[in-house]
């Protein structure tokens, strides 16, 4: 049984309030900030307009209301509980006032992940496969990684795709029926940019807060193929 979400922010009354207004200005802080936000007629356009909030108990209102209004006991909420149940489609740009809830959130869900908010490592958690294979491999996903039981928020549709899988492998088409490693050519110097891009711009940085784990695995993977590329870097 699903619960309404709990707008009152009690949930977090341990968390400083101080801590809560830090992160509300990072999330104001960032240079898109001003391009997705101006500031909302709660006329229900984007709700209208969203997928996600025939399924979920979700509004990207509530969302767009609580920044616009600097709430930053319920912008804290909803970094923690709602932001993850947005489908990204942007369905919600359509609003009047030229608003991108989708934006927004974006903003925010960068905010929960660099600060390792416990419920960016849980929403993360499916994603970590996907990140080892285009680091190891230079590829996304693979037909056997579409389960529902690693994949949640992708919905009921991810439950067809699971119970097809045969046919989904035949119409990649890669030559081994567990991964699309071979299924199109990534060469070497594509995957060292990609490292290089990843360490550069401090992605790893981001992956080490919210998973020590996952990112000591792709040190170990990056670092030798770098040092065989004749690169020296030090991942800390």
């Amino acid at each position: 049984m699903e619960f309404p979400l709990d707008l009152s922010g009690s949930a977090y009354r341990d968390v400083p309030f101080e801590e809560k207004e830090r992160l509300l200005d990072e999330v104001k802080s960032d240079l898109r900030f001003q391009d997705v936000m101006y500031g909302c007629y709660e006329c229900g356009i984007c709700v209208a307009a969203c997928p996600s909030a025939r399924f979920y108990d979700f509004s990207p209102r509530v969302i767009a209301q609580a920044v616009a209004r600097e709430d930053a006991d319920l912008v804290y909420t909803l970094m923690n509980d709602s932001i993850w149940d947005c489908s990204q489609c942007f369905s919600c740009d359509r609003c009047p006032r030229a608003n991108s809830p989708g934006g927004l959130i974006t903003i925010m869900r960068e905010v929960a992940v660099n600060n390792a908010l416990q419920t960016a490592r849980k929403a993360l958690e499916g994603y970590e496969r996907i990140i080892y294979k285009i680091m190891s491999t230079g590829t996304q996903v693979s037909p056997d990684m579409l389960q529902p039981d690693a994949f949640p928020d992708w919905g009921t549709h991810v439950h067809e795709i699971a119970d097809n899988l045969e046919i989904w492998r035949r119409a990649l088409p890669p030559e081994t029926l567990h991964t699309t490693e071979t299924g199109w050519s990534i060469d070497d110097k594509t995957i060292i940019e990609l490292y290089l891009i990843w360490h550069m711009t401090g992605v790893m940085d981001m992956i080490k807060g919210v998973d020590e784990g996952l990112f000591m695995i792709l040190v170990d993977v990056m670092e030798e193929r770098l040092e065989e590329a004749g690169y020296d870097v030090e991942f800390e």
